[in-house]
């Protein structure tokens, strides 16, 4: 993989594990009582209108990665995003992070270490 290709590759697992802190701050916000109106309005919020953002953000850099990357090899890298979440999600929604979810992040990072290399 070149650089480019990683960095990319890396900017998209950051920006998905971004999306997904600001994808459970729109939830929290979101409220279902109240009738549809409601519903949709709270639906507008700004966290959610900056996930799709970031998401969309994250879909331009991930075109942009697999022109000179094979998807062989960038997946694998994106698998990344399941031990960033939950660092974010810690740090930024005080989730909990035992040592259960190191030892998964550790088995992902191996994985991803043997698939690229």
């Amino acid at each position: 993989m070149s650089l480019k290709g990683f960095v990319l590759v890396l900017a998209c697992v950051v920006l998905i594990g971004v999306g997904q802190i600001l994808f459970k701050s729109a939830a929290s916000q979101l409220r279902l009582e109240g009738g549809a109106w409601t519903a949709l309005q709270s639906a507008a919020n700004a966290p959610l209108v900056v996930a799709l953002a970031t998401y969309a953000l994250a879909t331009v850099l991930w075109l942009l990665a697999l022109r000179s990357t094979p998807l062989s090899i960038a997946f694998p890298v994106y698998a990344l995003t399941f031990v960033i979440v939950p660092l974010l999600a810690h740090a930024f929604l005080g989730e909990a992070v035992g040592w259960r979810t190191f030892a998964g992040a550790a088995v992902i990072i191996v994985g991803v270490a043997i698939s690229v290399s």
